[in-house]
This record gives structure tokens, C-alpha cells and sequence, in this order.
């Protein structure tokens, strides 16, 4: 089994900064590409940013947050990170991780995991 977990969020002041973890773990063979997506209230699930994990590892992010954040991995680790700054409050949202990963058993399945999500909340 292959589980993605986030770590990281809570309660920020407007302007201020926080920074997003999800760890991968399980029989996994290759993580091609992982991702952070949010949730608000009454909205869509939105893609903020991702990377591909690869050598050179390229990224993409949403409009909205380009310039602010930061994606960023770690392969070694099977880590993904999501450094937030000057946060504003469209922000908050439920983030969850989302990866491509190809896990080992029987036979071996690629197919998309996603995390549990993890809560930010940008309010003075």
C-alpha cells in the first residue's frame, strides 16, 4: 500500500508564511509527479502547484500563487514541500498532496494517491 501523509498546516496572520510537508511511503516503485491542490468551502478542488520527479524536477504553478509560493522536493526522502508566504486570506483551504506513483506488488500499477489534506486557515 502506498500512503500519502501531510504535515504543516494551521493558523497564519495575513502576510505570514507556512510550510507544507507530505511524505510518501509503501511499496512504492517510482513517483513520477506529486502535487498540492486546496479546497475552500463551496468551491472546487483547485491545482496550487506541482513537480515532476525527475532530474531538473520542473514545476508548474496556479496564477494565483506564483511568485509566492514555493514546490520543492526531496527524492531521497520521498518528500514533497510547499513553502507559502505573504499569505492572504483566498488562501485557506483544505490542501491535500496528491502523486502519480507506481507501487510495487503482483503486478506493478501506477495510479494517482492522494493525502488526507491538511487545514490552512489565514485570518488576522
Amino acid at each position: 500500500q502506498v500512503q500519502l501523509v501531510e504535515s504543516g498546516g494551521g493558523l497564519v496572520q495575513p502576510g505570514g508564511s507556512l510550510r507544507l510537508s507530505c511524505a510518501a511511503s509503501g511499496n512504492i516503485f517510482r513517483i513520477y509527479t506529486m502535487g498540492w491542490y486546496r479546497q475552500a468551502p463551496g468551491k472546487q478542488r483547485e491545482l496550487v502547484a506541482a513537480v515532476t520527479i525527475s532530474s531538473g524536477g520542473s514545476t508548474n504553478y496556479a496564477d494565483s500563487v506564483k511568485g509566492r509560493f514555493t514546490i520543492s522536493r526531496d527524492n531521497a526522502k520521498n518528500t514533497m514541500y510547499l513553502q507559502m508566504n505573504i499569505l492572504k486570506p483566498e488562501d485557506a483551504a483544505v490542501y491535500y498532496c496528491n502523486a502519480q506513483i507506481a507501487a510495487m506488488g503482483t503486478v506493478l500499477v501506477t495510479r494517482t494517491y492522494w493525502g488526507q489534506g491538511t487545514q490552512v486557515t489565514v485570518s488576522s
